[in-house]
This record gives structure tokens, sequence and C-alpha cells, in this order.
């Protein structure tokens, strides 16, 4: 499995985490090739928890997001996520999230990013593989 991603994305996210105090999250859109998972958009989600230590999607806007992807025919292809003070490791309730969401899942901690998917009930790291060439939607709640 690996997780294809444009570097401009790549920066949007880490840039975004680098300057919150607060999880961001949101979804990665684009397509499935085979064991790849390619990404053509992201789309930031606001943390209704507002929290350092944890998020929640606000439903509302992840309503927004899927139809919006929806209509520009990508699918979700991944969850980001941001940890402000621990390493960019799936938490117990990450991974209680990925079998919910079970799409590649990108942890961002400062500039180390890392992305992981379900194996067996257990996170695995998977190849994150940084190319060239997006479609970007930064709109931080």
């Amino acid at each position: 499995m690996r997780l294809r991603i444009p570097a401009e994305l790549l920066e949007e996210i880490v840039s975004a985490a680098s300057e919150s105090n607060v999880e961001v999250c949101g979804f990665l859109f684009g397509e499935r090739r085979g064991d790849e998972w390619v990404v053509r958009k992201v789309t930031f989600v606001k943390n209704r928890l507002n929290s350092p230590t944890a998020f929640e999607m606000e439903p509302e806007d992840m309503v927004k997001a899927l139809d919006d992807a929806e209509k520009e025919n990508l699918e979700v292809v991944g969850i980001f996520h941001s940890h402000v003070s621990c390493p960019p490791r799936p938490s117990s309730k990450d991974v209680k999230g990925m079998t919910l969401w079970p799409v590649p899942w990108l942890i961002v901690t400062g500039h180390k990013v890392a992305a992981f998917m379900l194996e067996k009930g257990k996170p695995k790291e998977i190849e994150l593989k940084i190319i060239s060439r997006c479609q970007s939607s930064r709109t931080l709640p």
C-alpha cells in the first residue's frame, strides 16, 4: 500500500498543523489505483472538539466536503489530522476511527509526517510518496 500526495498539498497540511494549537483535520480526495491511493485534493474540516489532543470532524463540514468531492468525481482516499505534541503515530482513538474509515490516515506532528492503514486490526505504517501537481482547497475554519 502506498499513499501518493503532491508536495504542495502536503505542505498545506504541515503548515496548517504547525500554525495551530489544536488538532487540524480533514479529507484527502482523489482516486485509488490498485494498491495506491492518489491524492488530488485536500479539504480541511473544522475540528468540533477544538482540542490539542483529539479531533472530531464537524458533521456539516464533512457532508459539504463529501458532496463537493462527489461532484468532482473524487473519492475519499485518506483522512488527515495533526498531533500537537505527540509523535505522528495513531492513538487508540485514531485506531477506532480507522475501523470506520478504512483508508490511509495521514498524521502530522510538526514537520514529521506518516501514513497508516489497519492490517489485522493494528495500524501499520505505509509508504508515503510525495509527488508534484495538485488541486487545492484550503479553507480553515
